[in-house]
């Protein structure tokens, strides 16, 4: 069986396996390879790939792909499927393909896995917090001030609550000892300043926000998190559990707009904009509009009304495949600008230079 698409959406499987087996997830990566040449052409599914109109990698498209079968494997739509996934042994090739061939030969089946395709990922991978969460801590050291937090494409918000997570960074200890999700990266290099991390305002916006307290979307978001990574799929769960009892703040609308119209510093507290993974997928007119309001609000700020703009993004020429974690500050003295150090895509270690 061969897949009658264009070489781009071959190419990118064929990379996401490459990337999957990388980053530890040997099973999700042999599930690119073999989609790569296992999807009849004849199906629904295979027809909407042989005709996907944008880029495959910038769309996230072999994501959206193995986030469909991980779906109707944990809704119990798949048992062919299901019996191949973690934690039964790692599958051969011609295993996988058979069980694939059975599901888009089933026509409800194959209706549903192309419908899953029209909606990008939303990991939402609170993993990153471990990245995020001592870049705070720096700053905080900085300013010595309580923080409010405003996050750039925030899916469902589950980062928005990281201050209620506990943290072991290097030695370090922060958030909330007692909480359910725990974030301890592989940590390399100093530990981050041991500071109070005091959050008094908080605030998010995505251009399609996710209620973490609807079933269907939690079943999505951890649909999109590879099956042979059970701590991130343990660590998720715990987050969206907390953001029932809590939860985040959330608007929908587009980055620009919103920090347009809401941003605005205030004495005493250390306003915050933050994102990981996820300025990339912002089209460059947002990007552009998000990098001038921040100059410019910068350029208004003071050491008692500072501004604080924290990524974690694929930016660095010299590390393509490693996120870098990039501070700057504003307070009266122009932008001061630092690289703090880079880390894993899902925040499994941090190479911390501080």
């Amino acid at each position: 069986m061969s897949l009658a698409v264009s070489g781009k959406v071959t190419a990118a499987l064929e990379q996401q396996a490459r990337f999957c087996a990388a980053l530890g997830a040997p099973f999700t990566g042999a599930l690119c390879r073999v989609l790569a040449t296992g999807v009849d052409p004849a199906s629904l599914t295979g027809q909407r790939l042989a005709a996907w109109p944008g880029e495959p990698m910038t769309d996230a498209l072999p994501m959206r792909l193995t986030g469909a079968l991980h779906w109707l494997v944990r809704g119990g739509r798949a048992p062919g499927l299901a019996a191949l996934y973690p934690p039964a042994a790692m599958p051969d090739d011609a295993g996988l393909a058979a069980a694939l061939a059975g599901l888009f030969a089933v026509p409800a089946i194959d209706a549903a896995i192309a419908a899953f395709l029209d909606s990008p990922p939303q990991t939402n991978e609170v993993g990153r917090s471990g990245a995020l969460v001592p870049a705070l801590l720096t700053l905080v050291a900085k300013t010595g001030q309580p923080l409010a937090l405003n996050e750039l494409g925030a899916s469902a918000g589950l980062n928005l609550n990281l201050d209620r997570f506990a943290f072991d960074l290097g030695g370090v200890t922060a958030g909330d000892p007692a909480s359910a999700v725990r974030i301890a990266p592989n940590w390399q290099g100093p530990p981050p300043p041991a500071a109070a991390l005091q959050v008094v305002a908080r605030a998010g916006v995505d251009i399609a926000p996710l209620d973490a307290s609807d079933p269907a979307v939690a079943e999505r978001l951890m649909a999109f998190i590879w099956a042979d990574q059970p701590e991130r799929l343990t660590r998720t769960q715990a987050a969206i559990a907390l953001a029932r009892a809590v939860p985040p703040p959330l608007e929908k609308g587009d980055a620009a707009d919103w920090l347009e119209r809401t941003l605005s510093l205030a004495d005493g507290v250390t306003t915050v904009v933050y994102h990981s993974i996820a300025f990339q997928y912002f089209p460059p007119t947002v990007q552009a509009r998000v990098m001038g309001h921040l100059a410019k609000l910068g350029a208004t700020a003071t050491p008692q009304r500072p501004l604080a703009w924290l990524r974690m993004e694929m930016d660095d020429p010299a590390n393509p495949t490693t996120p870098a974690i990039r501070l700057s500050l504003w307070r009266g003295n122009g932008e001061e600008a630092q690289l703090l150090g880079h880390c894993h895509a899902h925040g499994t270690f941090v190479q911390w230079a501080g």
